[in-house]
């Protein structure tokens, strides 16, 4: 194909490519623990007190803190126009290349201007010559921004395997920022962006400890591979991994003109069987199948470990902007990542009401006196790579939308300073799972519920939608709005209408007394709001395998004495062996939310064995588990219940 077909197409191309990315899960971007350190409780002590400190209280909000958000930062361009130069190839220290696209601020006939510029880099696994238009922002181009956007190794257009945010994908990053502080065109300030996966690698950058990374805006990003996402309490993600791996795999064969622009006519063939033979071999394929199959990785591994942003975030000093979603498939990490930075430099957290699709834009925004989030990316690089006092350090450091109430709500910190764990137990009713009770009265007598251990349930449900980030939520919208289909196979406890209006914020535990017929089981966990209706409208759930449910207390959080989420090892050395109807404790992690739940409606917690595709067992671990019966415990020696952080509606 002569490259002057690529050229005109180039738009066409890049406009169907960005409504493929939404079906599936990466899209572009819009224009515009705390921990204790003491001792965990034997199981069968109902406190969850740890023995020795118990946590500081948090300490109250400062008067120092902004706490409102100021208006939307905007100023004219300084350039009427961008242009692209043409397609670079970058070569590694192994003498692998990667493909690059450079945009620059452009004069009215589109020449470009000489520079040199602060630069703002987006890394991407989705084959940039064909995204440029989706991830490269024009709008920070016209006010003197110049843009990189890189194929990492084994994507796109550019040579080698795919690695997967692997070492090696460091390495290369780390000489990429070298590249950039060496062109004419940069002034040696970087500022790091992107959503998904490019939000990843942006954080990625910034723990390369490269004084020239001075900014990052991290939308939707990952902090811990294992526990966010690829293997949730120990099962493997069965909805958006798959998804994304065809994604990378897709892209990474569509031919771009990064050989033609560069004098290589064969370059592209050649690069697709570099691709090919990787997929085949190195990675794709080989992960896929070992995580089927439980290999070694099945656990939280040093594979796991070295793809896990969290594990190095004590090295990024750039400020960062981190925006999360309270359906995001980074739902856990996102705070997480805050969290890790704000005691060493300027971070802020700004979660919406977003599964992953909607997120990756920050949907909805402006709103509730929140600018949208092209604005607030410009007052952040404006500051910190131009200079300019656009007031983007005193922004909140917290804003995160409460569902049910239907708004964003500022805070000084996360979980809000002023929360609280309670806890609510649930009491069971024999051989009628649906009709459970939930309160704050700990069981005085002895009732149990039992369930078949199915590993489908959870398809039609709003775990589905966003563990396709979003895909099953658009086949079947009825679905992702109610969790009443996936409770007909749990066990159900809903508390009595609430007198007085009630607030979630931040993560819980769900402390669920078992026992299983079979060698294994998993436990899921939701939590729903029951309006006068009946329709069950989902908040929050967690999934935990019963073998992998030990807890290390020193890396986990609690709350005035209450676990609120248990940090599991899920290393070989951890797991248990689980005994047939011998009881045990799970301790399930439910990843956090902001809610508020109204007077006149009732809490839900809802309990089963599976919730698919979020989680499916390795073949081993399903083989172990398939076929048996599960009975959960309501008794005053084994008291199920969930720990649940609430705000007093007077801070919200």
């Amino acid at each position: 194909m002569h490259v002057s077909s690529f050229r005109a197409s180039h738009w066409l191309v890049a406009t169907c490519l960005a409504v493929s990315l939404q079906l599936t899960a990466c899209g572009g971007e819009d224009s515009n623990r705390s921990s204790s350190t003491a001792r965990a409780p034997a199981q069968g002590t109902p406190t969850d007190t740890p023995t020795g400190n118990a946590p500081p209280t948090p300490a109250a909000p400062s008067d120092e803190v902004n706490l409102t958000w100021p208006q939307a930062y905007q100023r004219d361009a300084d350039y009427p126009g961008t242009a692209n130069l043409p397609q670079q190839l970058i070569t590694l220290r192994d003498g692998i290349r990667l493909a690059a696209t450079v945009t620059l601020p452009a004069d009215e006939n589109g020449n470009p201007a000489v520079g040199p510029f602060p630069v703002i880099a987006t890394f991407t696994g989705y084959n940039q010559f064909l995204t440029a238009a989706v991830f490269a922002d024009d709008a920070l181009v016209r006010r003197g921004y110049a843009y990189i956007t890189v194929d990492l190794r084994g994507t796109g257009a550019s040579e080698g395997s795919w690695q997967a945010f692997s070492q090696t994908d460091h390495d290369d990053i780390a000489e990429l920022i070298q590249y950039i502080k060496q062109q004419p065109w940069s002034n040696g300030k970087i500022g790091m962006n992107g959503a998904s996966y490019m939000g990843i690698t942006g954080l990625l950058a910034g723990a390369q400890e490269d004084p020239a990374v001075q900014a990052i805006f991290a939308i939707v990003p990952m902090g811990d591979a294992y526990r966010d996402i690829v293997f949730s309490g120990g099962q493997v993600n069965a909805g958006f991994i798959p998804l994304w791996v065809t994604l990378v795999t897709g892209l990474g064969i569509i031919p771009t003109p990064a050989g033609l622009d560069n004098g290589e006519p064969g370059y592209f063939l050649s690069t697709l069987l570099q691709h090919l033979q990787g997929a085949l071999t190195e990675f794709q394929v080989p992960v896929v199948a070992g995580a089927l199959i439980g290999d070694e990785n099945k656990y939280d591994t040093e594979f796991w470990r070295i793809r896990s942003p969290l594990e190095k975030i004590d090295r990024i000093t750039a400020p960062t902007f981190v925006v999360g979603g309270l359906n995001d498939i980074f739902q856990r990490g996102e705070p997480l990542i805050y969290e890790g930075l704000k005691d060493h430099t300027d971070a802020k957290l700004l979660i919406g009401p977003w599964e992953h699709l909607q997120g990756s834009s920050a949907e909805g925004l402006p709103a509730d006196g929140v600018p949208g989030i092209g604005s607030i990316r410009l007052a952040w690089f404006d500051h910190y790579l131009k200079g300019i006092d656009t007031g983007a350090n005193q922004f909140p450091p917290v804003t995160q939308y409460y569902t049910g109430a239907e708004r964003y709500v500022t805070a000084e910190d996360w979980p809000h300073p002023q929360a609280r764990a309670e806890t609510f137990y649930l009491h069971g009713q024999f051989a009628a799972p649906l009709i459970g009770h939930l309160d704050q009265q700990a069981p005085t007598r002895d009732n149990r519920t039992s369930l078949l251990q199915t590993p489908l349930n959870g398809l039609c449900s709003a775990s589905a939608s966003q563990w396709t980030a979003g895909v099953l939520g658009m086949i079947l919208p009825p679905c992702a709005s109610q969790d009443n289909v996936a409770n007909l196979l749990e066990a159900v406890y809903t508390s009595e209408p609430l007198e007085e209006d009630m607030a979630i914020n931040g993560p819980i535990t769900g402390q669920i007394w078992a026992s299983t017929t079979a060698l294994d089981s998993n436990v899921t966990v939701r939590v729903s709001v029951v309006g006068e209706n009946g329709i069950a409208r989902p908040l929050t759930h967690g999934i935990q395998m019963a073998s992998m449910s030990a807890f290390e207390a020193s890396r986990s959080r609690f709350m005035n004495g209450k676990l609120i989420q248990p940090w599991h090892p899920f290393s070989a050395e951890s797991r248990k062996t689980l005994t047939p109807l011998t009881p045990f404790r799970a301790d399930v992690e439910v990843f956090p939310t902001s809610a508020v739940i109204q007077a006149g409606e009732k809490l839900r917690i809802s309990v089963g064995t599976s919730d698919l595709p979020h989680g499916l067992s390795p073949l081993p671990d399903l083989l172990a588990s398939v076929l048996g019966a599960m009975t959960i415990y309501s008794t005053p020696a084994m008291p199920s219940r969930v720990n649940i952080p609430l705000v007093p509606i007077s801070a919200l």
